[in-house]
């Protein structure tokens, strides 16, 4: 990767200048609790950063803000957070994905307010402190540390590493690059303004120097920046060859009773889904029919006997290393005591209590295409068909 064409001290006076007048306005968590903006070095709440920063992770702003807002609502402190149960945590987080991330604030809570923290600011102002949470890594830290206390952090998120791509010119995937990438990062910080400068930098990845069609007319830095003088900024950052995510396919039993209750299990607390609720099922075999699938998870998973009836829905969900795709069954609950057998605990619940649990976002759809075949129950005239019984 070669050096910056330009003195780094350019570089900074323009972007901030940018940043002034075209970077994202009233992002509730760079605002001091009275909703105006800090003046020079003064603090913000960490607290509300810290939670910003990891629901940011993975996800962009606009999805984010409205989590955020109702996070604020119910676990408006620390110290809530870290009393809280932890199905009420991850209630509070469906919908956003990688559920890894609220359990890991839920532990970081507690980390905070352990003897260390007790009678005290319980949040770090050091790099160190921060990346002995879990789930936080360099970049991450670097942002808590420059938006909620100013602190000269350098950052390194999608949005920053395209930005960086771009104006060198690299020819290299970045992930190849990084520690280089870090460098150009850190000699490009405003020591003096450092929430100024990464909060710009990172706008002007979110808003100008996007992954398609960026608005190169609209950039501070086009006159420095190589991709734009090489005339086809949309190649860079260089990627490597992708190859196609495997596909495997999940049949899902949505086992009613003769009351119309449905059954679901809570899944292990450990992996990227742990504690979260789900409708049982389980990978199938090559060769083996869907309906053969869900018969056997079901057997295998909680010691049921079912009838395999109608599908009910088809999806798929994407991983960053795998496709699923779910074959959704109704099914009749013929003989068996649920048992967790490969689950925490397994339980029966009214259709209308389903949203009173935290389920993966794919099951989601699930939950809707169940509500409507039951309120085609309720209207024989609109296609209903008789509910299972036992």
């Amino acid at each position: 990767m070669r050096d910056v064409p330009s003195n780094p001290r350019t570089l900074r006076r323009v972007l901030l200048a940018w940043g002034r007048l075209h970077g994202r306005q009233g992002i509730p968590w760079t605002l001091r609790l009275d909703g105006s903006r800090p003046e020079g070095g003064e603090p913000l709440c960490a607290y509300r950063v810290w939670i910003a920063e990891v629901m940011l992770q993975q996800t962009q702003l606009r999805v984010v803000r409205p989590y955020w807002h109702r996070w604020m609502e119910v676990f408006p402190s620390v110290e809530v957070l870290a009393t809280a149960d932890e199905q009420q945590v991850l209630l509070n987080w469906q919908g956003l994905g990688f559920y890894r991330r609220a359990r890991r604030l839920h532990q970081g809570a507690h980390q905070l307010l352990g003897p260390a923290g007790a009678g005290t600011d319980p949040f770090p102002s050091t790099l160190e402190g921060w990346l002995a949470l879990p789930g936080i890594g360099r970049s991450t830290a670097g942002s808590i540390l420059s938006s909620a206390f100013d602190l000269p952090y350098p950052i390194l998120d999608g949005n920053v590493q395209r930005v960086l791509a771009r104006l060198t010119g690299c020819r290299q995937p970045p992930k190849r690059e990084r520690a280089a990438f870090w460098r150009l990062s850190e000699s490009l910080l405003d020591p003096r303004r450092p929430r100024a400068f990464n909060q710009a930098l990172m706008d002007l990845g979110a808003t100008v120097c996007t992954p398609r069609n960026p608005r190169c007319g609209e950039c501070p830095w086009r006159p420095h920046c190589a991709a734009y003088a090489a005339g086809n900024p949309a190649a860079y950052p260089v990627k490597d060859a992708s190859q196609p995510l495997p596909i495997q396919v999940i049949g899902v039993g949505v086992v009613l009773d003769g009351g119309g209750r449905v059954l679901i299990d809570q899944r292990l607390p450990e992996g990227l889904l742990g504690g979260l609720w789900e409708f049982p099922g389980g990978k199938q075999e090559p060769e083996e029919p869907i309906e053969a699938t869900i018969r056997r998870e079901l057997r295998e998973e909680l010691a049921i006997e079912v009838e395999v009836g109608e599908e009910l829905i088809v999806l798929e969900h994407s991983y960053s290393h795998k496709r699923l795709r779910f074959r959704v069954h109704l099914c009749r609950w013929l003989a068996g005591v649920p048992q967790p057998l490969a689950s925490q605990q397994v339980r029966w619940v009214e259709p209308n209590a389903l949203s009173e649990h935290p389920f993966p976002a794919a099951n989601t759809r699930i939950i809707a295409a169940l509500h409507a075949w039951l309120g085609g129950l309720d209207n024989p005239g609109h296609g209903g068909q008789e509910l299972p019984s036992a």
